[in-house]
């Protein structure tokens, strides 16, 4: 690729701002190292508690960046703690919302003021940090804004203030959350065919017309159309025709992705700023020497994210489907998975399968989807999860949580042919046939040659200097981020 460096004297001048929870903060990392790789000095902005997290997590020089790659951090307004655990994502968003903006346009004052790096020149700010807008108006610097969901999930989100003009949400009350219900046909959103309500992210399924999601998403959305451009962690052969219905409402949008794909590419991964992580947990790397033990395609990897929480029942459940498979697994269960307990599975379990399990609280996720030996993968349809499967050739047992991830697992299923959809309300036995029929049974392997085909796809775009990817990522440096 062409690198934009620094030859007019200056270099370019990026401030990344994440959302403050883990399957946002990876992505933003991913492009920010891609833009340094293009000649750009980098500010990467945390939130205090997840700078202190990243320090506990990472080690104590974690943090200390390269001279053109600095991190700094921002208050997020909610009340100080140091427990490692996911904060309350409604509370976070309507925090970060209202408290955002005097913290960051500060910073940005103290780093123009300072003569050690050079001014501000572009931002790229997460699509649910909107805030940030304000202050790139005002200093009249380009600003793109990143959505780091599917483009699925966000042409659903786009529509949400629709589903309100429609009467769809906030529902009248509990009684409307029936099955019946949520297979009410939704046929108005361009480009996304046979979706029912239930494959709508799941925030607009409340029956409060003050709920913060619904509305703060609603606003976000229709600030996004204040940005310069739009950048998405996906690729145009998996996602073109809803790409392609968004250019007509949105600033250009460009794809991007699969941006683990690009970084493989374009960042040696023991070089400084490819040794830069962020993950919030301590990954547990030991998995990989088990894994290299094992045969192709024979072990089950089983994580739900770093949001998703169950009852300890259902953790259960899950516990003695998989035992019943007789399969090899690789489980991560974060510490903070059960609803209000430690995540504990029962000793018997342990017992059963000490043989052909290994039991992790995290681990790097994106070397283990694309180990020969992991066989299936059964996930809560994150965008960053099904993203990384989707690249290993990886087919999955979808059991979605929240968010998009409706969304997501919608189209693993039924267009892109590479899940397979698990009852919310879940059972042992559920468990046990899904998991069987995704390593073993036939619809498991087409699954896995499906995977495989979007697999050459998704290294098409990122692998070649003409792949779409590479090219949009050019364009959006070359027309919006220098301005040229």
């Amino acid at each position: 690729m062409v690198s934009h460096a620094v030859s007019s004297g200056q270099r370019p001048h990026v401030v990344c701002v994440p959302y403050p929870a883990q399957g946002h903060i990876n992505p933003m990392m991913k492009v920010a190292k891609l833009l340094h790789a293009k000649g750009f000095h980098v500010t990467f902005v945390n939130t205090i508690y997840n700078h202190n997290r990243l320090l506990r997590s990472r080690g104590p020089n974690a943090l200390n960046g390269l001279p053109s790659f600095r991190f700094e951090f921002i208050p997020d307004g909610l009340p100080e703690t140091d427990v490692d655990v996911t904060q309350d994502i409604p509370a976070l968003c309507e925090s970060t919302m209202k408290n955002g903006l005097a913290p960051f346009k500060e910073l940005l004052g103290r780093i123009n003021a300072g003569d050690d790096v050079p001014p501000v020149s572009c931002i790229v700010s997460d699509g649910c940090m909107s805030f940030t807008l304000d202050a790139a108006e005002e200093l009249s610097v380009p600003e793109v804004v990143f959505w780091t969901t599917s483009a699925c999930g966000f042409l659903a989100y786009l529509h949400y203030y629709r589903f309100i003009e429609k009467g769809l949400s906030p529902l009248k009350d509990e009684s409307y959350l029936t099955k019946e219900y949520l297979e009410t046909k939704i046929d108005w959103i361009p480009s996304m065919r046979n979706l029912r309500l239930k494959d709508i992210p799941s925030f607009i399924r409340t029956t409060n017309p003050d709920d913060i999601m619904l509305n703060f998403l609603v606003r976000e959305t229709d600030r996004a159309k204040r940005a310069s451009a739009i950048i998405l962690n996906t690729f145009d052969d998996l996602e073109h025709d809803v790409i392609q219905s968004m250019q007509s409402i949105l600033p250009p949008v460009y794809s991007i992705g699969p941006l683990h794909l690009l970084v493989q590419q374009e960042i040696d991964e023991n070089s400084g700023i490819g040794r830069m992580g962020s993950n919030l947990w301590r990954e547990e790397t030991e998995c990989l020497n088990w894994l290299n033990t094992k045969s192709q395609n024979s072990v089950v990897y089983v994580n739900f994210g770093s949001i998703t929480v169950m009852t300890a029942e259902q953790l259960v459940e899950f516990a003695w489907g998989l035992a019943a498979t007789g399969k090899e697994f690789f489980w991560v269960i974060r510490p903070d998975l059960v609803v209000g307990d430690v995540a504990m599975v029962p000793p018997e379990f342990l017992t059963e399968t000490a043989d052909r399990s290994m039991l992790a609280s995290w681990c790097p996720q994106e070397k283990v989807l694309s180990h020969p030996a992991i066989g299936g993968f059964l996930t809560h349809s994150g965008w960053n999860s099904t993203l990384e499967s989707l690249c290993g050739g990886v087919p999955m047992v979808c059991w979605p949580f929240f968010a998009e991830q409706q969304t997501n697992c919608k189209f693993c299923c039924d267009e892109w042919k590479i899940g397979i959809e698990i009852g919310g309300d879940v059972k042992r036995d559920e468990v046990e046939a899904v998991v069987r029929e995704l390593m073993d049974g036939e619809k498991g392997k087409k699954m896995r040659k499906k995977a495989e085909e979007w697999r050459r796809l998704a290294e098409k775009a990122t692998e070649h200097e003409l792949g779409s990817s590479v090219v949009n990522l050019e364009k959006l440096v070359t027309n919006v981020l220098l301005g040229e």
